[in-house]
Order: C-alpha cells, then sequence, then structure tokens
C-alpha cells in the first residue's frame, strides 16, 4: 500500500508516493512525459517486499498532483527539482529510478551530483533528447510559435475517464490496466467531462536541447552502477545515438525485457526479476550513509 507524501521545495509543492520502511536504502523515482507518480505503483511494492528499500515516486511539476510551474518548462530544471526533493526527503546519498523522461532526467542528476547517488535504473530511457548545435536557432523559434498558439487554447474535455484511458492508449500502446493506473492521478472532473491535470505548457517544445557532445560530460560523470532497461517494443531510439552513449558510462548493464514502452506497469514481475539483483549489492552494503 502506498502512503501519499507532500514535499516542500521552495516556490513548488511536490506530490508523491512512498513504499517501504523509511528506514530502507533510499530510492527516488520519476515518471515519463505526461505519466504521474502512479508509474511506479506495481514495481516500487515487489521490489521493497523483495529488499529494504524506501522508494518515493514523485509527480513532477505540472504533473500528477504535484503544483505547476509559473513559466516554460525546462529539461534541465527537472534535474534542480529531483535534487530539491531529496533535500526535502533528508537525503544526502541516493539511488535513482527513472523511466522514460525520468530515465533522461536521472542520467543528468547521477552525472550532475556523482557524489550523491548510489545505483541508477534508467527504464526505456538513457539521457534526454539531443539537437545538432545548428538547430538551436530553429528549435527556439519553434518553441516561441507553439507557446503562442497554445497560449489561450482550451484543454480537451472526454465525456469519461474509459475514454480518456483509451485516447492514453492511442498515444502509447500499454495494457488496459497500466492506463487506468496512471489516469486515476492523471484525470480531473471538471464541468461537461474530465480532462488531463498536467500543466498544458507542457506539450510545449523544448525551447533548446543539449547537443550530443553536451551530454558526453553528463554521462562521463557518472560514477555509480547503472542499469539500462530496454523493452523490446519500447520506443523508438536511434540505435547507434543509444549505443554512443553507453559506451560513454563507465559501469553500465543493459537487461532486455519483453514488452512494450510502459513494461514496468504491463508486467512488473519481470522488470522486478532484473532490478533485484542489481538492487541487492546495495542493501547488503553496511553502513552506507543514508
Amino acid at each position: 500500500m502506498a502512503t501519499a507524501l507532500e514535499l516542500d521545495i521552495g516556490d513548488l509543492t511536490l506530490a508523491a508516493l512512498s513504499w517501504g520502511d523509511p528506514s530502507g536504502r533510499p530510492v527516488l523515482a520519476s515518471h515519463g512525459w505526461l505519466d504521474n507518480a502512479a508509474t511506479m505503483i506495481e514495481l516500487a511494492p515487489r521490489l521493497c517486499a523483495a529488499l529494504d528499500l524506501h522508494i518515493v515516486s514523485l509527480d513532477l511539476p505540472g504533473h500528477g498532483l504535484s503544483s505547476h510551474k509559473q513559466g516554460p518548462y525546462h529539461f534541465v530544471d527537472w534535474v534542480a527539482d529531483l535534487l530539491a526533493a531529496a533535500d526535502a526527503l533528508g537525503w544526502d546519498r541516493f539511488s535513482l529510478l527513472g523511466h522514460s523522461m525520468g530515465a533522461g532526467i536521472s542520467t543528468l542528476v547521477a552525472g550532475t551530483m556523482p557524489k550523491r547517488i548510489e545505483r541508477c535504473v534508467l527504464l526505456e530511457g538513457l539521457g534526454p533528447m539531443t539537437d545538432e548545435p545548428e538547430q538551436a536557432a530553429s528549435r527556439l523559434a519553434r518553441s516561441l510559435r507553439v507557446e503562442a498558439r497554445k497560449r489561450d487554447s482550451q484543454k480537451r474535455l472526454f465525456d469519461s475517464p474509459a475514454t480518456a484511458a483509451a485516447r492514453l492508449r492511442e498515444a502509447a500502446k500499454m495494457a488496459p490496466r497500466s492506463a487506468e493506473i496512471l489516469i486515476e492521478r492523471g484525470l480531473v472532473e471538471l464541468d461537461g467531462g474530465w480532462t488531463w491535470r498536467a500543466d498544458p505548457r507542457l506539450r510545449v517544445d523544448s525551447r533548446i536541447r543539449f547537443s550530443e557532445p553536451a551530454l558526453s560530460s553528463f554521462l562521463t560523470a557518472i560514477t555509480c552502477p547503472v542499469m539500462l532497461v530496454e523493452a523490446s517494443e519500447g520506443w523508438p531510439h536511434a540505435t547507434e545515438v543509444i549505443s554512443a552513449r553507453i559506451a560513454q558510462i563507465a559501469d553500465i548493464e543493459v537487461a532486455k525485457v519483453e514488452g512494450c514502452h510502459h513494461v514496468h506497469l504491463d508486467d512488473a514481475e519481470q522488470v522486478a526479476a532484473k532490478l533485484i539483483p542489481f538492487f541487492a549489492p546495495l542493501v547488503a552494503a553496511p553502513g552506507a550513509a543514508r
């Protein structure tokens, strides 16, 4: 059974779900774009049942029950948000468990503050999307155009949660039960129907992206053990790009699983079987700092 939390990180309040004994080894989990903390609702209890872990899964700003930001959402700012959440929890050293966008954020966190990160699990993602340097001007121009167009747009209404769940499964292939889990925290009822809780500004293109050489500085700075979990029918990443990123991380294990992008929700047992041995040395280590 998950415990609901609220974390004050200054100008924002982050909602979260927590599993395991608070005295267990801390793991900070983060979800994919437009998902929410419930993304770990099947996986986290299995990990905590097998190991002495304390897993806290965040609603990132603008998602789920967390506060919305006042301005645009910049990918690099998620790094500060995750670290602020760890500080609010009183965690000096902790592990990371990220899915998709959360995996991209976790990659940057592990490279930015390597001394604070004990282990890092990346589910269906390794680093953020990147651009070539010469694309920077066109990227910013496109983002500003989209921001202006969406400024006064109305949120889409659904006649029922079931209709919203069906739309979610059109956007990202997943089991019906997985969609039901995500929409329970991701929908809000208004006059006339149901709509997404997520801040509409999350759908605006990034104003700027890292280049691959810039991302390399984060990858090569990671010192903790890393596990990358790749699904057989997962998100269509460029193989050569991911292979090059993997080669830059000093201590990384790649685990292959059968399933789609949300395999950790669709088949948590299969994913847990990969993660339990990865986290086991962490739990067995005596006297490590919390």
